[in-house]
């Protein structure tokens, strides 16, 4: 029994790395399970006792590099005490680092960026991310506005618009490095960056 679930494990593996690998080669929409199959080296039939569907497949990838919601959730609400806008700073920061020093999550991010059409075949898949983006605005907005509550925010300046804004800077960020990592320095460049955006937000925030 042992063996089996270890075998079943293996072929759930090699099957989510032949599709990253064609995913980002070819694009989602021109990627087929049969080619997936073929290139994980298994049947047509082990494939769909692992996955229902691609999009079945695609969010499994997905998982791989990506906190659940709910982790996010407690990660975010448990900042206690802290200062909730280093708090933000600090993930997001930690979220471009991950992407520069970790090359599977390079390539699943570069798929969902760059190489992927939510065609009708995956509209669960994009359901589901929207929902994931729109959770994470949300949450971003109650640490702003906890900052708020502080007296901490730029006059003009609401929680909502400022959580949106820096989610687009970090959609931003993500994506350019993707398609050209020569941009600027992932590590380095990137939390002046989000500095200078919590500066534009926040009137306590320091300028070095």
């Amino acid at each position: 029994m042992r063996r089996t679930k270890e075998e079943a494990e293996q072929t759930r593996r090699a099957l989510l790395a032949a599709a990253e690998q064609l995913f980002l080669e070819q694009g989602v929409a021109h990627t087929t399970l049969e080619q997936i199959a073929r290139a994980a080296g298994v049947t047509r039939g082990a494939l769909y006792w692992h996955f229902e569907n691609k999009a079945h497949l695609f969010q499994a990838m997905l998982e791989q590099v990506r906190l659940p919601p709910e982790q996010l959730a407690e990660r975010l609400s448990i900042c206690g005490d802290r200062d909730p806008l280093q708090v933000l700073r600090e993930m997001c920061s930690e979220a471009i680092t991950s992407l520069a020093r970790n090359p599977q999550k390079r390539r699943i991010f570069t798929i969902l960026l760059h190489r992927c059409e939510f065609t009708d075949e995956l509209r669960h898949v994009e359901e589901r991310h929207e929902a994931f983006v729109n959770q994470f605005i949300d949450l971003c907005e109650e640490l702003f506005e906890r900052a708020d509550r502080q007296g901490r925010l730029n006059p003009g300046q609401t929680p909502r618009l400022a959580a949106r804004s820096l989610h687009a800077l970090i959609i931003g960020l993500f994506s350019d490095w993707l398609r050209d990592p020569a941009l600027f320095d992932a590590e380095r460049d990137a939390p002046q960056m989000i500095d200078a955006l919590l500066r534009g937000l926040a009137c306590d925030w320091p300028t070095d």
